[in-house]
This record gives structure tokens, sequence and C-alpha cells, in this order.
């Protein structure tokens, strides 16, 4: 069994984010050792769980969702599958970003606004903002007509 501030020390989560995560479901304690929380030693392998997911992108509700609240997991493939795609699909931007930003740095024009892969650059880089807003528009419309 460990109190939370050990399972704090060995898993880097601080007390009040372990409280949290045990408040929406994530983690549950075994019981209390005075005013502290106690938990099995299983719940390092959950909140090991929590933090590979959240560096994945996956939000505290599709952690929820995904891990449940008691037990071991069963992972949902196709979700995985998913989110690897858009892992993919984000490693394609930065990366187109990163070169960008390299060839920005090595341009020989006098000036970068005269660059056409700069300009051409900063055109991707508005369609995709306004391509976004677009979107983001898009889910609070049908937000609010739910």
């Amino acid at each position: 069994m460990l109190d939370i501030s050990e399972l704090s020390r060995v898993s880097g989560f601080s007390a009040s984010k372990l409280r949290y995560y045990e408040e929406i479901g994530l983690i549950r304690s075994a019981g209390r050792r005075g005013l502290k929380r106690l938990y099995e030693n299983e719940v390092i392998n959950r909140v090991s769980l929590i933090s590979l997911a959240q560096t994945a992108g996956f939000s505290l509700l599709e952690i929820k969702e995904t891990i449940g609240t008691e037990g071991r997991p069963d992972l949902d493939r196709i979700t995985l599958a998913a989110k690897a795609d858009a892992v993919d699909v984000k490693i394609k931007e930065l990366t187109a970003l990163r070169n960008g930003l390299r060839h920005v740095m090595n341009c020989t024009a006098a000036n970068h606004l005269d660059c056409p892969r700069f300009q051409r650059i900063m055109h991707v880089a508005l369609t995709k903002k306004r391509a976004g807003a677009k979107s983001r528009k898009k889910k609070t419309i049908n937000v609010r007509s739910d």
C-alpha cells in the first residue's frame, strides 16, 4: 500500500492531481491511514497508463472511457489506431513547419517576404488557420443545436 505522498513521489503527479484523478474516477483509493489516502501498488500502473495516454494526446475523458475505473483496462485497438493516425498527421505538420523554419533561416532572399517559398509557407499557415477556425465554429454550432 502507498499513501498519497508516496504515490506522488513515485509517479511524479502532484497529490492534488491524484485527488482529482480519483474524483473523476480514473483511480481509486483503497482506504485511509489517518487523513491520507491509501492506494494499492497496482495504481502505479494506472497512473503510468494515464501519463502515456496524455502524452499521446488523449483527453482525461477519453482516458476514462478507455481504461475505466477498475481492473486491467481492455484497450480499444480501433481507438488506438485512430490516435496513432492523428499523431502521424501532427508529425507531418511539425516536420513541414520545421523545414519551413530552416528554409527561412537559410534563405538568401534580401527580404523573407520576397521569397516565393516563404510566401507559400505563409499562405499554407493562413489556410490552415481559417480551416481550424471554421471547424471550431462548426463544432460550437453543433454543440448548441443538440
